[in-house]
């Protein structure tokens, strides 16, 4: 069939099944899929891609040996027996097979609301006014995750199926560790090339940062705080270790101004103390304190050799505590151990997506790195599967009020349907 045939079809079916996947997309929204409570969202999805006719392998995390793997993560905090993950398959026969395999991957896990009464609307009610989405999730990334389950659907309402296998993968932890991503690499799922669709702008996404999560762990002296010369006070420790790493990180932005990548961005090394928790009496000196932080890794930079520089600076704070000094404070490794990860420009299929956007957009699309990760690492960095992510416009991801702009949906959802039609090629149903 002549290409631009294919393509009207294909653009028939996306209008065709747009009303569905907005309606998709809010039923998938609606599920409070916070950390440790993916479980009903993934079994909704698990169902609606098995009677899209795919093999679904439903599995958890606790299923999985990965410690082993180069990019684990250590987990606290979490149950993975609950950690559903979802693979569906879509295998061609055997004498149908002619095109290039494709791994379609998004996360369905999302952050904390923070108070509700700060939102406009309810975060898990999702809510469709000018032309965009509101909730919790709707652009980062529960909007990818429909746009590529629907341009599948549209293949599919055209009238073809891919010509090669292509592993529909819905995972957690994307947010915090990663290992979910991880175990589908463990479970041995492999292909050709991995689009993650994460709001990105219509921009190709090439790569990202390496990311660490630790956490201090303070002790102090308690007394009765009328007598506080005599004890300690483990949260005011805290903030002389939080000012040391404030001042590391200026030292490591100023480091990364040679990286051919990352210096493009101003001060791409972001560091925040994201949680605290301390103390058990208002009328005592703390004896303890906890502080979640996340800073970004050097690029370039081994993990262990950046967590061995950065107890470093912690430890230097310390001494200069003089109760401190002599009682250590602790740093607990306990979530994302990320490598930073680039896709160098020049592969096919970074090509193949560059041209399917611009069939839909007439134009090149533009490209980004960030200060921040995606799950691309996994499948680039250690497996060598070319990686990048592509996909809606929106705002406010980990914010009040997050929104997805429901035409760069549609817009999205097309270019998918384009570019598997050609990396894939198609089968007729």
């Amino acid at each position: 069939m002549p290409i631009a045939e294919l393509n009207a079809k294909i653009s028939a079916a996306v209008d065709a099944n747009w009303d569905a996947e907005i309606g998709w997309l809010e039923t998938l929204v609606a599920f409070p899929s916070l950390r440790g409570q993916e479980s009903p969202c993934q079994d909704w999805i698990a169902r609606q891609l098995s009677s899209r006719g795919l093999s679904v392998d439903r599995y958890t995390l606790a299923d999985v040996g990965m410690a082993h793997l180069p990019g684990f993560s250590p987990v606290t905090d979490t149950d993975y027996t609950k950690a559903v993950q979802v693979v569906a398959s879509l295998r061609p026969p055997q004498d149908h097979t002619n095109g290039r395999s494709l791994i379609l991957q998004g996360h369905v896990d999302v952050v904390p609301t923070g108070p509700v009464d700060m939102w406009s609307t309810p975060p898990f009610a999702p809510t469709v006014k000018d032309g965009r989405m509101y909730g919790r999730g709707a652009n980062d990334m529960k909007s990818g995750v429909a746009a590529m389950v629907f341009a599948l659907d549209a293949l599919r309402t055209a009238g073809y199926l891919p010509a090669a296998d292509v592993y529909v993968q819905t995972v957690t932890e994307e947010e915090s560790t990663g290992n979910g991503a991880l175990s589908t690499l463990a479970r041995g799922y492999r292909a050709d090339a991995c689009l993650i669709p994460e709001p990105t702008a219509a921009r190709v996404l090439r790569g990202t940062v390496g990311v660490m999560w630790f956490r201090l762990r303070i002790r102090g002296r308690p007394v009765h705080v009328s007598e506080s010369e005599r004890g300690t006070n483990a949260i005011l420790s805290a903030f002389g270790l939080i000012e040391a790493l404030r001042g590391h990180t200026r030292e490591l932005n100023e480091r990364v101004k040679s990286h051919p990548w990352f210096s493009r961005i101003p001060n791409p090394i972001k560091f925040n103390p994201g949680r605290i928790a301390g103390g058990d009496w208002a009328s005592s000196t703390p004896a303890w304190c906890e502080v979640d932080c996340r800073i970004a890794v050097l690029p370039g930079m081994t993990l262990a050799d950046f967590r061995e520089e950065l107890s470093g600076v912690v430890m230097a704070a310390a001494r200069q505590d003089p109760f401190l000094a002599d009682n250590p404070p602790q740093v607990i490794w306990n979530g994302f151990q990320a490598d930073d990860y680039v896709l160098e420009p020049g592969s096919e299929f970074e090509a193949a997506v560059r041209a399917a956007h611009r069939h839909v957009h007439g134009q090149e699309p533009g490209e980004s790195i960030l200060p921040a990760v995606t799950d691309c690492r996994f499948y680039g960095r250690y497996y060598g599967i070319p990686s990048l992510s592509y996909g809606a416009t929106g705002f406010g991801s980990h914010g009040f009020d997050e929104w997805v702009d429901l035409a760069s949906i549609k817009q999205v959802t097309l270019t998918l349907a384009t570019f598997i039609a050609d990396w894939c090629g198609v089968r007729a149903v």
